[in-house]
């Protein structure tokens, strides 16, 4: 088995794709339920698949993120310029944390339209892609 992708339902869907959109992500496909609801499925361009999908359901209303959600970790080449980029598109990262130590990854918070929190995390140089069992060794 393995995780597919992360879904947010999210209240406006225009400005959550920008959002989204501005973090780098593209739209991989879209689907139309008749209902008016709409599922929009994204990926980063270097993934060959989806890794998160945007539902909007305007007939359920406002979305509410306090429902036990804590947050998207998305992996970042380097966290610098990623944040200058982000917040040239209007994004507002928060600052440069450290949570390892000097020499751990470095992460950065950014919050979506609807309230949910991202984090973006930059590996130490030679950390292979992803957290693996020797991070807990």
């Amino acid at each position: 088995m393995k995780t597919l992708f992360v879904s947010y339902r999210v209240t406006d869907l225009e400005r959550s794709l920008a959002f989204y959109a501005a973090l780098g992500y593209v739209e991989l496909g879209m689907v139309d339920t008749g209902d008016g609801s709409r599922l929009v499925i994204l990926k980063f361009p270097g993934e060959p698949e989806a890794s998160l999908e945007l539902v909007h359901r305007p007939v359920g209303g406002r979305v509410d993120v306090g429902s036990g959600f804590d947050h998207l970790a998305i992996q970042v080449d380097a966290l610098a310029a990623t944040l200058e980029r982000l917040t040239d598109a209007g994004l507002e990262p928060g600052p440069v944390q450290l949570p390892g130590g000097p020499r751990g990854p470095k992460t950065s918070w950014l919050t979506d339209p609807d309230g949910y929190r991202i984090e973006l995390v930059e590996w130490p140089p030679g950390h292979p892609d992803g957290i693996t069992a020797a991070d807990f060794s």
